[in-house]
């Protein structure tokens, strides 16, 4: 049976480096820049970004609010999450979540996600060293989701989402959703997961720019939003009381960018302590993660504390706090 499991996991792993080198094709890269409202594909949790972002088919925390509305019901507690990341060129990314129980086999969740910049100084082609005026960038999306498990083994997830994005005198406001599903399929512990995200018409942003001249811009291109279908399988090849190894692979097609492959894993000791890593292939700007996180009872709730770091290559690294309070239903 333990030969079963490693080889199993041996596979997933061989698998995802085959499918980098002969089944991605890297042509759709010339999409690249084609989607608006980039914002949305900055990952959450420093639980799931620390295992490369593969993890729609493990989802089973408050984050599956961003990752797959599904995994809302494969957890009994009600919580919240919080999360905060130290992006690129100093931006920072905040996110909220909160998950409350209804019944055995429905759960309802409430996101919000801020990513903003401090004031900067605009300047011009005749006044590069600035204007003296300053301008903010901003972008807030707020979700509403439902879960609900209709067999023991099947789970669907769907997510309502208004996004906005601020650009100095510029705004541009969206709607749109995303949907899940999450499977345990009968073989051991692995489970299969689809989602599609950020599903939406076309935006363009609203009001008007004055150029140099005194000319006036009010007419602006559409962009669709960053729709990204994906695919997901985890496995558990060690599970007791004391040590559990979760592992999954996933494939992930943008809309804006080529197919690519992530691949994660996640020690547990005791469900206290936890050792986490990813790799994402095919991925231009990135490679891999890594992070660790702690759980402990504090007063009525399960306290997560989860601290993930990623590595952009050029651009640098990214860290990301989350903190999950999960309480026990009575």
């Amino acid at each position: 049976m333990k030969f079963k499991k490693i080889l199993i996991l041996f596979l997933i792993f061989i698998s995802a480096k085959t499918a980098e080198a002969q089944l991605i094709p890297v042509l759709g890269s010339q999409r690249a820049g084609t989607s608006s409202l980039q914002f949305l594909k900055i990952g959450v949790g420093g639980r799931a970004t620390a295992m490369g972002e593969s993890f729609v088919a493990v989802a089973n925390d408050i984050t599956a609010l961003y990752w797959n509305p599904a995994g809302l019901v494969q957890f009994p507690e009600n919580g919240v999450h919080f999360s905060h990341s130290e992006w690129l060129v100093d931006l920072k990314h905040e996110y909220f979540g909160g998950v409350y129980r209804i019944g055995k086999n429905n759960a309802v969740g409430l996101s919000v996600t801020s990513l903003h910049t401090p004031a900067m100084q605009k300047t011009t082609e005749f006044e590069p060293n600035g204007t003296g005026e300053y301008f903010k960038y901003g972008d807030l999306a707020f979700g509403l989701s439902f879960a609900r498990k209709l067999t023991d083994q099947f789970s669907f997830g769907i997510s309502l989402k208004y996004v906005e994005e601020t650009l100095a005198e510029l705004k541009m406001r969206g709607y749109m959703f995303d949907l899940g599903t999450y499977y345990w399929t009968g073989l051991y512990n692995s489970r299969f997961a689809v989602t599609i995200s950020n599903f939406g018409p076309q935006v363009k942003p609203t009001g008007s720019v004055t150029l140099v001249g005194n000319r006036t811009l009010d007419n602006f291109q559409s962009f669709p939003p960053p729709t990204i279908f994906r695919i997901g399988f985890a496995i558990d090849p060690i599970d007791n009381p004391k040590n559990k190894l979760t592992t999954s692979i996933q494939l992930n097609h943008p809309n804006d960018n080529a197919e690519n492959i992530n691949i994660g894993a996640e020690y547990a000791f005791k469900d206290m302590l936890f050792i986490r890593g990813g790799y994402k292939f095919n991925v231009e700007s990135e490679n891999f993660s890594a992070g660790i996180g702690l759980k402990v009872p504090v007063l009525i709730t399960k306290t997560s504390v989860d601290y993930s770091i990623a590595n952009y290559k050029d651009l640098g690294f990214t860290h990301r706090l989350s903190i999950n309070l999960l309480f026990n239903k009575k």
